[in-house]
């Protein structure tokens, strides 16, 4: 969940990346989706995320960042389970698809967030700011 917030990236593209996407201090990024290409500086918590990752214990090592205990990438049917489960315990309405947006709305900046999400037009990334902040109005008077 930390990696989908950091990066801002779908389920599917955080699944499938791997450890070789790791290289020039970037996390490289294909979108399945758009196709769109990015190479997400490796800072601060990202950073932190990322060695957390690979100091997880787990039986065998796979190529993918994100696995199982037995070192076989994580589907997005478990990733959904675990979430879900996650969501229960702590008692909150939320999607795994809302960190997304949530990504998009911290950056504070919307140039930086369409750049994130690989979206190639601004509409498309005002859509999920506005969706998770509602429109900004100035008053009558």
């Amino acid at each position: 969940m930390d990696l989908a917030l950091l990066t801002g990236q779908r389920p599917a593209d955080v699944l499938k990346l791997k450890r070789t996407d790791i290289r020039d201090g970037a996390l490289w990024i294909i979108q399945n989706k758009t196709g769109a290409r990015l190479g997400i500086e490796i800072t601060g918590e990202l950073s932190a995320i990322i060695a957390k990752i690979n100091a997880r214990p787990r039986k065998a090592i796979s190529a993918y960042l994100i696995q199982d205990e037995n070192g076989q990438p994580l589907t997005q049917g478990a990733l959904r389970s675990r979430f879900d489960k996650a969501r229960t315990l702590a008692k909150v309405d939320f999607q795994f698809r809302d960190i997304r947006a949530k990504a998009a709305t911290d950056t504070g900046d919307l140039a930086h967030s369409q750049t994130l999400l690989g979206h190639k037009n601004r509409d498309m990334t005002e859509h999920y700011v506005k969706a998770r902040m509602g429109e900004r109005v100035k008053p009558l008077r």
